[in-house]
């Protein structure tokens, strides 16, 4: 009635009215019918908090529960079960924490392996604010990296006469920045390559809301969570690792740290921070990983019992909280954790919710499944989607989305017998590749490969019989590239810590000119040390459970003081905090040369001349103007830039077995370019290679249909019947068959009483294989049927019907 008025007043009005009703009745869901729940009373939160009214906001308002994020990685159970998709972000964040931390740990300890060195020579205030730029420049999902050091508890070789010295506080943090708008970029888009880079620690002494250590900073419980180091009694209470080292000269050293806590230990090396509000810095909601760096503490007193390991540092990653999906489906079995959104999706009685990644903190990140012993339509071709579910009407959502009772159901049977000869032959015919297979080495190089040969070589093949000439030869452990077929996605938290540390490389050697004076007491960087290459090597190793190895490839004459250079950091077994490190340098015969290397040539090759395809970063760093500065300014280069690699300019190699190498394995490895300038700074050159091994045998195999271009040496091996299902991939199964479920297809259904509405793969698998040393398999059971009336009556119906038409037709003959 409102809108048929013509008077402005009784518009105006009727408006006011209808926005007063609406705002009352606290709809924030997308239709009416929708009742609200956990999701709209974050988002209203989110929503509520902005950049210009979060310094007044209640302390409370600036974070989130801590169940708003579930499923959270931990280091105890990830090399027990598999990491779901959509938490391999918060995976990366995870092992890069660790990274830093175990960093950190080892160079500040630096100064016990080699005294005349190292004593007086911590890494420079540059080291640390590019190696926070490297850590968010290396990963787009990964927005802010930071150190914050205990008050009085960070020393530096950065100014003059500061020898045993300590700055009140120092924090070196760098966030990713929105250039949309920045006058560098004329084209006016976004390229996530513009890193906002201060030192959190220059503030006023009495300036407390600044003071990251004290309450009145209010988002610091990342700082909380293990600063101040309260150490009592003991002071043996930090964890030790043992690393071996082996030195270009052939000298050994075994070097004892302390560092995070250990990943059996409670609780744990890495505490997770309550989604928070970034508050006066990026101004986002975010959330933060975070690990404890130790020192030996307090330096140089000449009392060696009285210097004890406490905890001096935190190194804090944090990402978006917009981008880490949520699970909306019911608490059950591998969702029984903390979940404030469980329970609040919209799947109907008759199916199940089953959770799907990549759509970060909004509904719909989720589909529909039939319940066991309930099918879909045969109008309906997949699983309905929780997207289309959520963007649903009232009628819409009453009418469809709803799965159909099977009404036949078998059981399955108790006993069972061999094939039919002739039923067996025809199995066979559809899989040729099981008839007069190629087993052993050759297997590998058939045009049809036989799946199951082809895992039994690879599992043949061990340390002690690798160099066994009778058995193979050099080619034959060296596999062919589409055996490795999915490493780069499931090895890219791998391969990027790689490329982090490539990327420092290249922004130390670009960005840094040791030689360069300042004014005041400022002290340039020194030029990188073995040590610290040392340190970041081992880092890649100690941070990520699954790189077995890496290493830190110099070009000639290209590192300080040496010809070659080639720290190699590696481990023999999984879970340990034993660890051995060697320079490669010392290995200088034709075969065993780094140099000499096909991925080290190949980068060495596509980098010689052309650098316009590399990836330019630019920076905005605001230093403390002097060692005791209460403020910040512009670092004397600014804004700076450099360029470096990004994950497709690295290279990955085919899979081989490391026969002649530390790692004794099936190995893939993955190699990252870095650069810098040429002795007169005028153009860029080749520098040398990072490099990160993983184990191939906890590669996932996918043995589904795909494009015909895909390079996947096991596509279509699965053993679905593809007339009535088609394969969907499962993940965690590893290097071995049978990772993949078949699924009705649509117009089919799932014959059995089953607590699953699929055939799993590895019984498929197990059954065919049965199947082909003609044993008592039950194999031709393992296909959906085709799909029928969902009650007895129908059916009932159509035999009644049949059989009147049946009788009709004899009839009309007979007479």
């Amino acid at each position: 009635m409102c809108l048929r008025v013509t008077f402005p007043f009784f518009t105006l009005t009727c408006l006011l009215v209808a926005a007063a009703i609406l705002g009352n009745h606290s709809v924030t869901a997308q239709f009416e019918w929708q009742s609200r729940d956990e999701f709209d009373a974050l988002k209203y939160q989110m929503d509520s908090v902005t950049a210009d009214n979060c310094p007044i906001k209640n302390v409370n308002e600036l974070h989130m529960p801590e169940d708003a994020v579930s499923h959270l990685p931990d280091i105890k159970d990830i090399n027990i079960n598999p990491v779901f998709p959509n938490r391999t972000a918060l995976l990366h964040l995870h092992n890069m924490a660790l990274n830093r931390a175990f960093f950190w740990s080892y160079i500040l300890q630096a100064r016990f392996i080699r005294p005349a060195t190292n004593d007086t020579y911590d890494p420079g205030m540059m080291y640390y604010f590019l190696s926070t730029v490297a850590d968010v420049s290396s990963n787009p999902r990964l927005n802010s990296s930071a150190v914050y050091f205990s008050p009085n508890m960070s020393y530096t070789s950065s100014y003059r006469s500061f020898f045993n010295k300590t700055l009140p506080l120092f924090a070196p943090r760098t966030f990713r920045a929105d250039d949309y708008n920045d006058p560098i970029h004329l084209e006016r888009y976004s390229t996530l390559n513009m890193f906002d880079v201060r030192d959190l620690g220059a503030i006023s002494k009495n300036s407390k809301s600044e003071n990251y250590t004290t309450d009145y900073y209010r988002i610091n419980k990342w700082y909380q969570a293990w600063l101040p180091d309260q150490v009592d009694g003991r002071q043996d209470t930090k964890t030790t690792y043992q690393v071996k080292i082996r030195y270009a000269n052939n000298t050994n050293e075994t070097f004892t740290f302390h560092g995070p806590p250990g990943a059996d230990e409670v609780p744990g090396p890495l505490k997770w921070t309550q989604p928070y509000f970034d508050c006066g810095r990026s101004n986002k909601w975010v959330v933060g990983a975070v690990v404890p760096i130790a020192d030996i503490f307090p330096r140089h007193t000449g009392f060696r019992h009285i210097e004890y390991p406490t905890y001096t540092a935190a190194a804090v990653m944090e990402m978006d909280f917009e981008r880490i999906d949520i699970n909306q489906c019911p608490k059950g079995q591998g969702n029984d954790g903390p979940n404030r959104f469980s329970n609040t999706d919209r799947c109907k009685e008759t199916t199940e919710c089953e959770p799907i990644h990549g759509y970060g903190f909004r509904r719909g990140g989720y589909q529909c499944r039939c319940k066991p012993g309930h099918r879909l339509p045969n109008t309906v071709r997949r699983p309905y989607l929780g997207e289309i579910v959520e963007r649903a009407t009232s009628e819409q959502h009453h009418e469809n989305f709803h799965c159909e009772k099977i009404g036949w159901i078998q059981k399955q049977p108790v006993q069972w017998g061999k094939m039919t000869p002739l039923l067996r032959l025809q199995y066979l015919e559809r899989n040729s590749n099981y008839m007069n297979s190629t087993q052993g080495p050759n297997s590998t190089h058939t045009k049809a490969k036989n799946i199951d040969h082809i895992i039994s070589f690879i599992r043949s093949v061990n340390e002690h019989n690798c160099n066994n000439r009778n058995l193979f030869s050099p080619d034959d452990l060296v596999l062919h590239g589409d055996i490795g077929f999915g490493a780069e996605q499931q090895f890219e938290n791998e391969a990027r810590m790689a490329l982090r540390l490539a990327n420092f490389l290249s922004a130390f050697l670009q960005v840094v000119d040791s030689t360069e004076v300042f004014s005041g007491n400022r002290l340039a960087d020194r030029p990188l040390t073995e040590d610290q290459l040392m340190a970041e090597t081992l880092a890649l190793v100690l941070g990520n459970t699954k790189i077995w190895a890496a290493g830190t490839f110099w070009e000639r004459r290209k590192f300080p003081n040496r010809t070659l250079f080639a720290p190699y950091a590696y481990k023999e077994q999984l879970n340990t905090r034993k660890f051995k490190l060697e320079d490669l340098a010392r290995l200088n015969s034709t075969d065993d040369l780094y140099l000499k290397k096909p991925w080290y040539q190949h980068l060495k090759s596509r980098w010689s001349t052309n650098f316009d395809d590399l990836e330019k970063y630019f920076l905005k760093m605001r230093i403390r103007s002097e060692e005791y500065a209460d403020h910040t300014q512009k670092y004397e280069h600014f804004p700076i830039s450099y360029k470096a690699a990004d994950l497709r300019h690295g290279y990955w190699t085919r899979p081989y077995f490391d026969c002649n190498g530390f790692v004794k394995k099936w190995v893939a490895t993955y190699a990252a370019p870095f650069f810098g300038w040429d002795s007169l700074r005028t153009k860029l050159e080749f520098k040398g290679v990072v490099t990160v091994t993983m184990d191939l045998q906890t590669l996932d195999i996918n043995q589904c249909p795909g494009k015909y271009h895909t390079p996947n040496a096991f596509k279509e091996t699965n053993k679905c019947d593809l007339k009535t299902s088609y394969c969907v991939p499962i993940l965690g199964r590893g290097f071995d068959t049978g990772g993949y479920k078949c699924e009705c297809k649509q117009g089919y259904e799932y014959p059995f009483e089953d607590a699953i509405t699929y055939f799993d793969g590895q019984l498929v698998e197990s059954e065919f294989l049965n199947l082909v040393a003609n044993q008592a398999t039950r194999y031709d059971m393992y296909k959906c049927r085709l799909a029928s009336a969902s009650t007895n009556g129908s059916t009932w119906v159509m035999i009644f019907v049949f059989a009147v038409i049946t009788n009709m037709v004899t009839l009309w003959f007979t007479h």
